[in-house]
């Protein structure tokens, strides 16, 4: 498949190493933030030099390793074990546990060979968890048995006549290697893609004492606003004009409520990556909802808190504090997605979010007998990718990063400071528990039907873990209900609270930085999923932005930089694969390789986690 990268006003083919642009236009705004990037790197590795504790950076814990591992916590797996023949007759066992049953799709294998060292273990991957099962065939060559309905495909994988598939399928280092004719894969340990930023700060935080310390001096230092952009207003629109999607079929999500006075302000959307329908050449009307070309089912709309309706910016003064004229005026893209036709997944990166202890804990709440909140200290003997499986990637519609590193995903103040060891932050992955969910934190989850939801999580929700497809928690709600008396989004109670919110701002409550959040919109039946970049904003603001757009709930994601904020859509014309960023500065954190351009989370491994969203099957 030939991969394409598409923006507003320049579409890039990229083909044996060169390239055939239309319409090249330079933009000059993410330069300075590529430089300003390089100048973050450069500056943290000066301050690492000049560091007076760098000649005593921290090695590994000797104490990292538990006598449990991560098997343990999964409360519903089921095992079988067989006697098996090797190619030289050699007996041996293949005992094989899936995970989780309800969700059905990851399982481990182990082979223990008699006189043999060690067990040999991997991590298999159900090709088709619907309705295929994995079993162990206790016949003669004693292989492994994929069974669909009547259908039963048996595939030798110790070596009595395939030579030892898996053995060949672990050394080929794919991240899925096919075993049994593709209807299962073999997850391998890979190496995920990390930014120089990303290294350099990964370095401090894991390496260097008060390393911490020194990357919050330099965002606050350097990043302060980098990525404001400012809504420009072009002219008055006529009153009513494109109060509805352009190009629309379909039902779209309910517009923002803006204020009578500003609600016809047409504003050029200069950054957007993304190409809508029929776009008028003025501009976008804020507030409104712009159907995205050829993706149905994807909205695009821009808004600035200034221009909202005067009840919501007065509304709940108690929780949600007052904006700055700079987070006021800061432009917000705004994307939803029609849940009826696409389905959200959920996939962990290479190296985060980790299950050892945040360093952003109280260390009283800290049990030093464990290695992590959940006693355990690796995710061994699973493996994370950092990758979209190959069962989903034909299907991929769009990609967004997921949530906070395990380094702030726990309470510092507060009362979820002293709770649960802190409150870490908890993450499913097709079904497999990586850290407990935790009572009193924003969730969002999908169960094995399919269905997406968002909530703060109680203990009584712990009844819907059998059917958990994927989890994340991310702090606190930014909105937490809607009350339908009032017929308005109800902001979360930390919004303005800096330290019980855990909005990891700086020890001085600098809240105001690029922040992306996660939103849900029921609107006449329909369920919209929402994804907001924020180019400056406190919780407050975020808070205010989805009243606006009469939200369900709303959770935080991630902050600070385009690679962590980072969104792209997908459209598939023939072999053809065409990319489109929110903001055109996140195609700067995808890669190209001997002039092929490739895609971040589609086409190699990151070590970030991220959420995409598959179209969903026509009934």
């Amino acid at each position: 498949m030939e991969l394409l990268r598409e923006k507003t006003g320049d579409l890039g083919r990229f083909d044996g190493g060169s390239a055939v642009h239309t319409e090249e236009r330079p933009f000059y705004a993410y330069r300075r933030r590529k430089r300003a990037g390089v100048l973050l790197s450069v500056s943290l590795l000066l301050l690492l030099v000049c560091n007076p504790w760098a000649p005593s950076c921290r090695g590994a814990d000797p104490k990292s390793s538990s006598s449990e591992t991560i098997v343990e916590l999964q409360q519903f797996r089921e095992t079988r074990s067989i006697v098996i023949k090797g190619a030289g007759a050699e007996e041996g066992r293949a005992t094989l546990i899936n995970l989780n049953p309800n969700v059905n799709a990851w399982y481990l294998l182990q082979v223990k060979w008699q006189g043999g060292a060690s067990a040999e273990v991997y991590h298999l991957e159900n090709a088709n968890p619907q309705t295929q099962q994995l079993l162990l065939d206790d016949n003669p060559p004693y292989g492994l048995a994929a069974a669909d309905g009547k259908d039963r495909y048996t595939c030798d994988l110790w070596g009595i006549t395939s030579r030892e598939s898996l053995k060949k399928a672990r050394a080929s280092v794919a991240a899925y290697a096919p075993l049994c004719g593709g209807k299962v894969y073999l997850r391998n340990p890979v190496k995920g893609h990390r930014t120089r930023i990303e290294m350099v700060t990964d370095f401090l935080r894991d390496e260097v004492p008060a390393g911490e310390k020194i990357v919050v001096f330099v965002r606050d230092t350097f990043f302060k606003d980098l990525y404001r952009e400012k809504a420009k207003l072009v002219e008055e629109a006529k009153p009513g004009l494109e109060k509805q999607p352009q190009g629309k079929t379909e039902k779209a999500p309910e517009p923002g409520l803006m204020d009578p006075k500003q609600a016809d302000r047409i504003v050029q959307p200069t950054n957007l990556g993304i190409q809508i329908q029929e776009p008028n050449p003025k501009g976008m009307v804020l507030g409104t909802w712009y159907a995205v070309r050829d993706n149905p089912g994807i909205y695009i709309s821009l808004i600035v808190a200034e221009g909202i309706v005067p009840e919501i910016l007065h509304s709940y003064e108690n929780v949600a504090g007052n904006l700055d004229s700079a987070e006021a005026t800061a432009l917000v893209y705004l994307v939803a997605f029609d849940l009826g036709r696409y389905e959200l997944n959920f996939s962990l990166g290479t190296e985060h979010p980790r299950v050892n202890w945040s360093d952003h804990m109280l260390d009283r709440m800290k049990d030093k007998s464990l290695p992590g909140p959940d006693g355990i200290g690796s995710i061994a003997p699973l493996v994370s990718t950092g990758l979209i499986n190959p069962r989903d990637a034909a299907q991929t519609a769009a990609t967004f990063t997921g949530g906070f590193k395990r380094t702030h995903g726990a309470f510092k103040w507060g009362e979820l400071a002293l709770k649960n060891h802190g409150s870490h932050y908890g993450f499913i992955e097709d079904g497999v528990i990586f850290s407990a969910l935790q009572p009193g934190l924003s969730t969002i989850y999908g169960l094995n039907d399919g269905r997406l939801d968002m909530k703060t999580w109680t203990e009584k929700d712990n009844d819907l873990l059998p059917r958990i497809k994927y989890a994340r928690q991310n702090g606190v709600p930014i909105i937490e209900r809607f009350d339908p008396v009032g017929h308005m989004s109800v902001p979360g109670s930390f919004v303005s609270r800096w330290g019980e919110g855990n909005w990891s701002g700086s020890v001085d409550e600098k809240l105001r930085t690029l922040r992306s959040g996660a939103a849900l919109q029921e609107f006449e039946g329909k369920r919209f999923l929402i994804y907001g970049a924020f180019t400056s904003a406190t919780p407050s603001a975020m808070a205010r932005v989805f009243q606006a757009y009469r939200c369900r709930y709303a959770m935080l994601l991630d902050m600070n930089a385009l690679e962590h904020t980072y969104l792209a859509i997908y459209r598939r014309q023939g072999a053809n694969l065409y990319v489109q960023h929110l903001i055109q500065g996140m195609s700067e954190v995808d890669r190209s390789m001997k002039g092929q351009y490739i895609p971040r989370f589609l086409g190699y491994s990151d070590d970030r986690d991220f959420f995409y969203l598959t179209r969903k099957k026509a009934p």
